[in-house]
C-alpha cells in the first residue's frame, strides 16, 4: 500500500494534459461519464483519471465516496470499452481515492463512448476531431510506400539516381557485392521491388519526370524563393517532379545559392556561418519526403527567405508524433522509403533526424526549429537563420568539441531553454546535475526560488563578471545586509514586510521570510504587530508576532 501512496504523491505532482486527469467526486461520479473520461484517455495513448483530488495545483486529497463496487465498475469499463481499465483503491489519511489506468485504444481503432468520439479538453469532454480521428484510423493503414505502382516498370527508372543510390548503399555498408548485382536485384534486395511490382517508394527515389507525370505526379517538391517575407510574388520558381536521388543534390544547390554567410568577429576570433545549415537543411527535406502522405494530392513546398526558410508538406504529422514529442518519439508513415534512406546513411533507423537539427540550430545560436504551423493536414517547418548571440557560441566552442560530442540532444535543449531564460521543463530536470557538473549552468537559490544560469566560466571567458554577478544575485549575507540597512533607516516607522520585498524583487515570499527568521535568530531584528499590519524594527526586543 506504501508502495500505491508514493505513486499518488508523485501523480498529484504532474500537470494536467490529455494523460493525466483530476477530479474531486467527493460522493459520486456519473457512471456515463466514467466511461466517457475513459474512453478520452484511451484515444489520447492512454493515460490516467483519479477521483478524490482536487485538480488544481498545490492538490490535496478530498476522498470520494464513488465507484464503491469496484469490481463492478471495472466490468463495466470492460463492458463498454472493450479495454481492460485496471483500478487502484487507496486509502489515504484524508480520504478514499481511486486511480484509473487506462491503456490506448487498439492501433487504427478509436473507441467511441455514448454516440461519440471524445478527447479531454481543459476540465471537460469535447468531440475529436475530424483529423485527430484521421490519425488513428491511418495507423493501421498498410504502408504505402510499399505497394505497387500498377504499369510502373524498370524503364519508369533513372540510371544516374539508381548509380548514386548503389554508391551510397556501398559505402555504408562496405559491402563490395552491392557492385556486382544488377539494378533489379539490388532493388529486391531493397524491398523496393517485389513480386507485384515496381513499388511506390521506388518511383519516389528513382523515377524519371516523364514516368512521374504519368504515374505519381503529386510525388514533387516546389520551390520557391521570395526577397521578402511579405511578398506575394516570387523570384524564382522551381519544380522538382523526379525521383529524390535525381534532385536532392539540386535542391540543396539552389537554396545554398542565396544563402548568405554571416560574418561575426571579436578581437582576434572570426566566424563565417552560413544562414542555413547544409544539414539541418537536408533533414527537414528527407522528413518531409520520408514522412508526408502521398495519399493526398498536394506537394512538398520549400520556400526560402533570405534569412527564413519554410518545409511544407501533405498530412500532418505521422500517428503518436506531435510538435511536442518529435524528438523522442518515431513512427514512420512510409517505412519503405525509411529503410531506403537508413540503407545508404542518410538517416538513422532510430530516429527521424530531428535531434539533429535541434543539435545544430542550438550550437550555432540559431531559433530552434519550429512546427508550428502544422496542423493535421499538413506538417510546417520553419527554419530561421538569425544569430542571436554570438557570445553563445564562443562559450560553445570554449567548451570543447568532445565534451559537446557526449551531450545528449535533452543537455542541448536545457542549455539554450537556461541561456533563453525560459523556465526549464520537467522531463529536462534530470539532466542539470551532468551539466551542472560539467560548468555549463549553474544553481542558484533553494527550494521554490531555485533558478539556473549559464556558469561564472561563461560570462568570466566573456570578460562580462559583472552580468554574472547581476544574474546571479547578491550573496545571502549580502541580501541579509541590505534588509538590515532598510530596517535601521526607517526605525522610527518600521518596515512593513512590502517594503522589504522591493529591496530585493528577484526573491520569492518565501525566499524573504526566510531572511527575516534568520536575522531575527540572530537577534538583530524583530517584529511589532500581527499578519499584514506587522513591522520590522532592528534589535532584540521581543516579537509580538511571527514573520507573516
Amino acid at each position: 500500500m506504501e508502495s500505491l501512496l508514493d505513486q499518488l504523491r508523485e501523480l498529484m505532482q504532474v500537470d494536467e494534459g490529455e494523460h493525466l486527469e483530476f477530479k474531486e467526486a467527493k460522493t459520486n461520479f456519473d457512471s456515463r461519464k466514467l466511461v466517457k473520461y475513459c474512453g478520452a484517455l484511451a484515444n489520447e495513448g492512454g493515460g490516467t483519471l483519479v477521483l478524490g483530488v482536487t485538480n488544481r495545483k498545490p492538490r490535496r486529497v478530498v476522498g470520494t465516496t464513488a465507484c464503491r463496487d469496484v469490481p463492478g465498475v471495472k466490468r463495466q469499463l470492460l463492458d463498454a470499452l472493450r479495454l481492460r481499465v485496471d483500478v487502484d483503491e487507496i486509502i489515504h489519511a484524508d480520504g478514499r481515492v481511486l486511480v484509473f489506468r487506462v491503456p490506448s485504444c487498439p492501433i487504427g481503432m478509436p473507441i467511441s463512448c455514448d454516440g461519440g468520439y471524445w478527447m479531454c479538453s481543459g476540465d471537460s469532454l469535447v468531440a475529436m476531431t475530424p483529423g485527430q480521428l484521421k490519425r488513428i484510423f491511418d495507423e493501421a493503414v498498410p504502408d504505402f510506400s510499399a505497394e505497387a505502382c500498377r504499369g510502373a516498370s524498370m524503364a519508369d527508372l533513372d540510371e544516374t539516381a539508381l548509380r548514386r543510390f548503389r554508391e551510397l548503399w556501398v559505402r555504408k555498408s562496405r559491402n563490395e557485392a552491392l557492385r556486382r548485382v544488377d539494378d533489379r536485384q539490388m532493388l529486391l534486395d531493397a524491398e523496393l521491388l517485389t513480386a507485384d511490382g515496381l513499388t511506390y517508394a521506388a518511383l519516389i527515389l528513382f523515377g524519371k519526370r516523364e514516368a512521374m507525370g504519368k504515374h505519381f505526379s503529386q510525388a514533387e517538391v516546389l520551390f520557391e524563393y521570395r526577397s521578402d517575407e511579405a511578398a506575394v510574388a516570387y523570384q524564382q520558381r522551381r519544380e522538382f517532379r523526379e525521383g529524390f536521388f535525381t534532385y536532392c543534390d539540386e535542391l540543396w544547390h539552389t537554396i545554398n545559392s542565396r544563402n548568405d554567410v554571416q560574418h561575426f568577429s571579436e578581437g582576434l576570433f572570426v566566424w563565417d556561418i552560413p544562414t542555413f545549415n547544409e544539414d539541418v537543411v537536408r533533414e527537414g527535406i528527407l522528413n518531409a519526403v520520408a514522412h508526408r502522405d502521398y495519399r493526398l494530392g498536394g506537394s512538398v513546398f520549400v520556400r526560402q527567405f533570405p534569412r527564413k526558410l519554410e518545409i511544407i508538406s501533405p498530412g500532418g504529422f505521422p500517428p503518436g508524433v506531435t510538435p511536442e514529442n518529435i524528438l523522442f518519439r518515431q513512427f514512420p508513415r512510409n517505412r519503405r522509403i525509411c529503410d531506403a534512406f537508413q540503407k545508404c546513411g542518410l538517416v538513422e533507423r532510430s530516429g527521424q533526424g530531428a535531434d539533429k537539427m535541434f543539435r545544430a540550430t542550438i550550437q550555432e545560436s540559431k531559433p530552434i526549429p519550429d512546427f508550428g504551423g502544422s496542423d493535421d493536414y499538413q506538417v510546417a517547418l520553419t527554419l530561421r537563420g538569425d544569430i542571436q548571440d554570438p557570445a553563445f557560441l564562443r562559450f560553445l566552442e570554449k567548451v570543447g568539441a568532445e565534451k559537446l560530442a557526449s551531450f545528449s540532444i535533452e543537455d542541448f535543449l536545457l542549455i539554450d531553454q537556461i541561456h533563453r531564460d525560459q523556465p526549464v521543463l520537467e522531463s529536462l530536470k534530470g539532466r542539470i546535475p551532468r551539466l551542472v557538473e560539467a560548468g555549463v549552468i549553474e544553481k542558484i537559490g533553494r527550494g521554490r526560488g531555485t533558478r539556473y544560469i549559464l556558469s561564472q566560466r561563461f560570462y568570466g571567458f566573456l570578460d562580462k563578471k559583472g552580468v554574472y554577478t547581476r544574474r546571479k544575485g547578491l550573496d545571502r549575507d549580502t541580501n541579509k545586509e541590505l534588509f538590515l540597512k532598510h530596517i535601521r533607516d526607517n526605525e522610527k516607522d518600521g518596515s512593513r514586510f512590502g517594503e522589504l520585498a522591493q529591496v530585493l524583487p528577484t526573491l520569492t515570499r518565501s525566499q524573504l521570510k526566510g531572511l527575516l527568521r534568520e536575522l531575527k535568530a540572530e537577534g538583530r531584528i524583530h517584529s511589532r504587530g500581527r499578519t499584514k499590519a506587522s513591522r520590522w524594527y532592528p534589535g532584540s526586543r521581543p516579537a509580538s508576532s511571527n514573520v507573516q
